[in-house]
């Protein structure tokens, strides 16, 4: 017979582990015993981490994946809905607000953010996957809005995620029948950027973080904040604010990168800006 599941003794320092290498930051959800399904610990922890890395000078992107096989099972089953339920409505709204919190801090992270799934992403991890700016996926990799299989909806934001990124059928028919999409599925529906074979997965990730890295962080940060504001615009509100937003990077040092970039194209004639980035090496700040 078996036993029935147990909290994990892991310490919650352990729940989530990041090491730093040239300018990128990459955190891995640690739970692989547990599919990196995320508990009230791993998403305290993970808040730390990304206040931890945020304006860090040696940290230009942050990608975001999984130890093991899974990036992330959804919520853990025992540790957030059991355990929380038994302990009443006070613990449950403490841990959604742990949850949704770190979710929203993701979103609004001030510099790229990247979601490299290496395998399993369901329920509860299309929160941290839509706040993700880009999502690189492994083709092999596997998707799944599985709440319906189990009598409740797919809350927490997923069936937002769903309905936000995919089109309205294929949201619909992914949030009612509980069933799966591969990773190349899911590039197809748009709730992933890319998928590829799994053995290139890090490799293009890679190459979109050295690409990333050589554009300004200001403007970088300013076009996050406008892409993701505008989504509900109108288009006279979506270009006020575009126009507000521009002025604002001025004042958070846009304006140098701007006379930099204008500078290498009309006079040294050294980049073209539909043909890659200008050298931000030459800007006094970095």
């Amino acid at each position: 017979m078996a036993m029935p599941s147990q909290p994990d003794p892991r310490p919650e320092e352990e729940t989530v582990r990041y090491e730093v290498a040239d300018d990128i930051a990459w955190v891995y959800f640690n739970r692989p015993d547990k599919r990196n399904c995320m508990s009230p610990r791993l998403n305290r922890r993970m808040k730390q981490v990304l206040e931890e890395l945020e304006f860090r000078d040696d940290v230009k992107v942050l990608v975001l994946t999984g130890e093991g096989t899974a990036w992330t099972a959804g919520m853990d089953l025992l540790e957030y809905f059991r355990m929380n339920e038994d302990k009443g409505l006070g613990a449950v709204r403490q841990s959604q607000r742990e949850s949704y919190g770190w979710f929203e801090r993701l979103r609004w992270y001030e510099k790229p953010t990247i979601a490299m799934v290496n395998g399993w992403c369901f329920g509860g991890g299309y929160g941290p996957l839509f706040g993700c700016d880009i999502a690189i996926a492994a083709e092999e990799a596997q998707f799944g809005l599985s709440e319906i299989n189990w009598g409740i909806l797919p809350g927490g934001g997923a069936s937002k995620v769903a309905q936000e990124l995919m089109p309205f059928r294929k949201a619909m028919y992914h949030a009612m029948m509980g069933e799966n999409l591969t990773g190349r599925q899911a590039e197809e529906q748009g709730l992933i950027t890319e998928a590829v074979p799994a053995e290139r997965l890090k490799d293009r990730v890679l190459e979109i973080c050295e690409a990333l890295k050589k554009k300004d962080g200001h403007a970088l940060r300013a076009t996050k904040w406008v892409m993701r504001r505008i989504v509900d615009m109108t288009y006279d509100n979506a270009l006020e604010y575009q126009i507000r937003t521009q002025e604002a990077l001025h004042s958070f040092g846009g304006k140098e990168a701007r006379k930099e970039a204008t500078k290498q194209f009309l006079d040294e004639k050294s980049y073209k800006p539909g043909l890659g980035t200008f050298d931000t090496s030459k800007l006094q700040d970095g």
